[in-house]
């Protein structure tokens, strides 16, 4: 079963653990507004990205709306990470919270 978070508890996970976020949203949406240091990830650089994290940080996965990211927690779950789907994607974190532009 995938681990979903809230927005407030993934800005905790953030804070308190220093948790990644990885966002598999299009690089346009990206562009538009994302989490703080994010990472925008997808089939090109997803493999680096493994290879070169700490299985011991948490990732919080981040998509559109929630959706996507569940398939994609999962991945990086099965891989050694502890990952998280953010609730609700970018469409909740951007009701309370603020983005980057870039």
């Amino acid at each position: 079963m995938i681990k979903q978070v809230s927005a407030a508890e993934a800005k905790l996970l953030i804070e308190k653990e220093s948790a990644i976020v990885i966002d598999i949203r299009d690089a346009a949406s990206f562009a538009n507004g994302h989490i703080k240091d994010a990472f925008r990830i997808d089939n090109d650089n997803f493999q680096q990205f493994v290879d070169e994290t700490d299985k011991n940080i948490p990732i919080i996965v981040c998509c559109y709306h929630g959706n996507s990211s569940q398939a994609a927690t999962g991945v990086i779950n099965s891989l050694g990470f502890t990952g998280y789907s953010l609730q609700g994607g970018m469409s909740s974190w951007t009701l309370s919270y603020p983005v980057e532009q870039g």
